[in-house]
């Protein structure tokens, strides 16, 4: 006689991390969009909870996986509540003149486009994330964090070309590894579907 498994609640503390990263995804956007984006002290506050918020995802999976509490709700959620953060930022960002719209759009289609079509290969298998699919989230919260610090103010009077170039070569890669991940995404996810027909 075989015992099945023990069905692992969701109502755990990996899952409560997910969940408050989604929560903190409008208190992120309302610090930022706040005064038009120009307050030094809101955008502090909205870098902080972006921050908090980015932490929290890799504190989550970490303990989904050490204490053996993966649900089907976390895997959901998890990757909903990333697109959810990075998604908001970025077009906040756009909003506001910081960051050119085809940028956002590029990491906004990729990664809606990826989502969607996980569920839709999930009948042929699971892709493994990818060293550059990490990299990329990687470029994307350093360059949405980085913009969202109040460069202006801490550096008024001073020249600002050298942050504006860093910044620029930060979300130019985010976007190039975005792209390019994304397309290789597709290629591995036609692989795998001719394979499992």
């Amino acid at each position: 006689m075989t015992t099945q498994p023990a069905r692992v609640s969701p109502w755990n503390i990996a899952n409560y991390l997910t969940v408050l990263r989604i929560v903190l995804v409008p208190l992120v956007v309302w610090l930022l969009l706040a005064r038009d984006g120009d307050d030094a002290w809101f955008r502090l506050g909205a870098f902080a909870a972006f921050a908090a918020a980015s932490i929290t995802d890799k504190i989550d999976g970490d303990i989904a996986r050490a204490r053996g509490l993966v649900t089907d709700f976390g895997k959901i959620a998890d990757p909903i509540a990333d697109k959810l953060l990075l998604g908001a930022v970025f077009i906040c960002l756009s909003l506001l003149g910081e960051v050119w719209w085809w940028v956002t759009v590029v990491i906004l289609v990729r990664e809606v486009g990826i989502t969607l079509l996980r569920f839709v290969v999930i009948r042929y298998g699971v892709i493994a994330a990818s060293p550059g699919g990490k990299l990329k989230t990687v470029l994307q919260i350093a360059a949405a964090g980085l913009l969202l610090l109040p460069w202006a103010s801490w550096l008024s009077g001073t020249p600002l070309d050298v942050v504006d170039g860093v910044l620029l070569v930060l979300v130019l890669a985010a976007a190039a590894v975005t792209l390019v991940t994304g397309v290789d995404y597709l290629v591995r996810a036609y692989r795998l579907v001719r394979r499992g027909r």
